[in-house]
């Protein structure tokens, strides 16, 4: 089995589908995906990915302010403490700190950054984490405020094997993209090679980041064995082994999601 461990099932596009989001989760379901992780961007989209899990037997979800939408509004400790308890949420986040697309929020970023690792640490959850250059910042939030024991995730990744190490030394897991499939993604794919295998998830980030060959297009879930499939050749190692071994680190950072 293999799990999709990041995609926003609420943003996808259905246009193909007839509108009809059963048709997608089917689709990736024939292709060997069990489990899905929808995760939240935003206070506004908190009941919809909440509704997608309570709806579907095999998604899960996660709730919380990812770092590009904080304009549109923040949620203090108490806040995220309570969406914590919502019908199968696993996790907190997307959060984190996004320096590429704004610098002018850095402070806000921060602010809410640090409110998600606390509730976290006070809940119990583990932190999906959003970065991109910021890596100093990233690491040193996470070392402060965040939980050893719970931690999380840098999804999506696509910074240096540098502050993968330090994200590791933290007991952070590293989720890999279609984005390690791009032909000019080869300082990620020296990554890649270097994750130890307890520690690495695979993802699609759907709609958003297709791998090669669908790069372009629109992503869906059922693309995450693209990115299994690349990382195993990439590794050396059978497609089974990785599907295998990434979907154990799937439930032991998310046990909710059991």
């Amino acid at each position: 089995m293999l799990v999709d461990s990041h995609c926003h099932l609420d943003r996808l596009k259905l246009d193909q589908f007839d509108g009809d989001l059963s048709r997608v989760l089917e689709l990736a379901r024939e292709r060997g995906v069990g489990k899905f992780l929808c995760v939240g961007i935003s206070l506004e989209n908190v009941d919809s990915v909440v509704s997608l899990a309570s709806e579907y037997d095999d998604v899960v979800c996660s709730v919380g302010v990812h770092p590009l939408d904080v304009d549109s509004g923040l949620a203090d400790i108490d806040t995220l403490v309570s969406f914590a308890a919502k019908p199968k949420v696993v996790a907190l986040g997307e959060t984190g700190l996004d320096y590429y697309y704004s610098t002018e929020t850095k402070a806000v970023q921060q602010q809410s950054f640090v409110a998600h690792l606390q509730a976290a640490g006070q809940v119990g959850l583990p932190v999906i984490v959003h970065t991109r250059d910021a890596r100093e910042d990233t690491i040193a939030l996470i070392r402060e405020h965040g939980s050893r024991e719970h931690a999380g995730v840098l999804h999506c990744f696509t910074e240096s094997w540098e502050m993968a190490k330090a994200a590791l030394d933290l007991n952070y897991y590293i989720s890999l993209s279609g984005i390690v499939t791009f032909k000019n993604a080869e300082a990620l794919r020296d990554v890649a090679r270097q994750v130890p295998l307890d520690r690495l998830l695979v993802e699609t980030d759907s709609p958003y980041l297709a791998p090669v060959p669908y790069r372009g297009k629109p992503n869906i879930p059922a693309y995450v064995r693209e990115v299994a499939e690349f990382i195993a050749e990439l590794r050396g190692i059978a497609y089974e082994e990785l599907a295998e071994r990434t979907t154990e680190n799937f439930y032991r950072l998310f046990p909710r999601a059991a």
